[in-house]
C-alpha cells in the first residue's frame, strides 16, 4: 500500500497512517487503502482489536486537498464521491472488533472524525484537536455531525464545529471528546495495554455490546432490556462465558478465544 502501513501482534491490528509529509493527510488513494484494511480485519478472527494511529509525530492533518481530485471527486456527481468517502468510516464504525485511536501532534477536520470514530480515543499530552470546517467555509463531516453531540453534547458540540478552534489534549479530555491524556513517552505503553486487555478479551460478547451502546441513543428503555436479552442469550452459548465460569471457580484468569 501507498499511503497506510498494518503490523499485526498479539491479535492487534495496528493501522498507521503514513503519510508524514503531509502530517498523514488523506488523499484518495487512503480512502481505498483504509476500506481495504478494514474489510480485511472485520475478515479475520486472528485480529482481535484495532489501533488507527499515525506516523512520525502526528494523527491526521484531514483531507489532502491538494490531491486532484479530492476536493472536486473528479468525473464522479459529487454526491456519489463523498458517499465512496463515507465508506471506510462506516466500515469503522460497524467494525465487529473494538478500535483505539493513538493520537499524537495533530487530529483536524476529517482526521479528528476518523479518531472518534474509533471505540476509545488515547492522546499524548501534545495532541491538538479541531473541527477546522469552517475554516475552510465547509460543513463538518466524516460522521463527526452524529459524533460530537453524542461525546459532548449539543450545545459543546455546536461550539467545537461552528468554530472551529483548535484545543489541547487536556481540554479534549476534560470534555469528554477523547478518553485519556498522558506524556507522550507514555502513550504506546497505554495504547498497548488497553489494545492487549481488549485483544485477550470476550470478542463476540465486545462485539454485542459495542452495538448496543452504539444503537442506545435511537432505543427505547424496553427494546434496550429486550436487545440486551438477545446479545446474552449468544453470549451464553459461547466457549467465552464457560471459560470464564470455569476460571471463576478455579479461582484463575480467564483464556478467551473470541467465540
Amino acid at each position: 500500500m501507498d499511503t497506510l502501513l498494518v503490523a499485526r501482534e498479539g491479535g492487534i491490528a495496528t493501522i498507521t497512517l503514513n503519510r508524514p509529509e503531509k502530517k498523514n493527510a488523506l488523499n484518495l488513494a487512503s480512502w481505498s487503502e483504509l476500506l481495504g484494511v478494514l474489510q480485511e480485519v472485520a475478515d479475520r478472527p486472528e485480529d482481535r482489536a484495532v489501533v488507527i494511529t499515525g506516523a512520525d509525530g502526528n494523527f491526521c492533518s484531514g483531507a489532502d486537498l491538494s490531491d486532484p481530485g479530492m476536493a472536486t471527486g473528479g468525473e464522479r456527481p459529487f454526491m456519489q464521491y463523498m458517499r465512496h468517502l463515507a465508506d471506510p468510516l462506516l466500515r469503522l464504525h460497524r467494525l465487529p472488533k473494538p478500535t483505539i485511536a493513538k493520537v499524537d501532534g495533530v487530529a483536524v477536520g476529517i482526521g479528528l472524525s476518523l479518531a472518534l470514530g474509533c471505540d476509545l480515543v488515547v492522546a499524548s499530552d501534545r495532541a491538538r484537536f479541531s473541527e477546522i470546517f469552517p475554516r475552510r467555509g465547509l460543513t463538518v463531516d466524516g460522521g463527526s455531525s452524529w459524533l460530537l453531540p453524542r461525546l459532548v453534547g449539543l450545545h459543546k458540540a455546536k461550539e467545537l464545529a461552528m468554530l472551529g478552534e483548535i484545543i489541547p489534549a487536556s481540554e479534549a479530555a476534560a470534555i469528554g471528546l477523547i478518553n485519556k491524556v498522558v506524556p507522550l513517552a507514555e502513550l504506546d505503553k497505554a495504547v498497548d495495554d488497553w489494545a492487549g486487555r481488549l485483544a485477550h478479551g470476550p470478542t463476540l460478547a465486545l462485539s454485542l455490546t459495542k452495538r448496543l451502546l452504539d444503537n442506545s441513543f435511537a432505543t427505547s428503555f424496553d427494546q434496550a432490556l429486550e436487545d440486551e436479552a438477545r446479545s446474552q442469550h449468544v453470549t451464553f452459548s459461547t466457549h467465552d462465558v464457560r471459560e470464564a465460569m470455569g476460571a471463576f471457580a478455579e479461582k484463575r484468569e480467564p483464556s478467551f478465544k473470541g467465540f
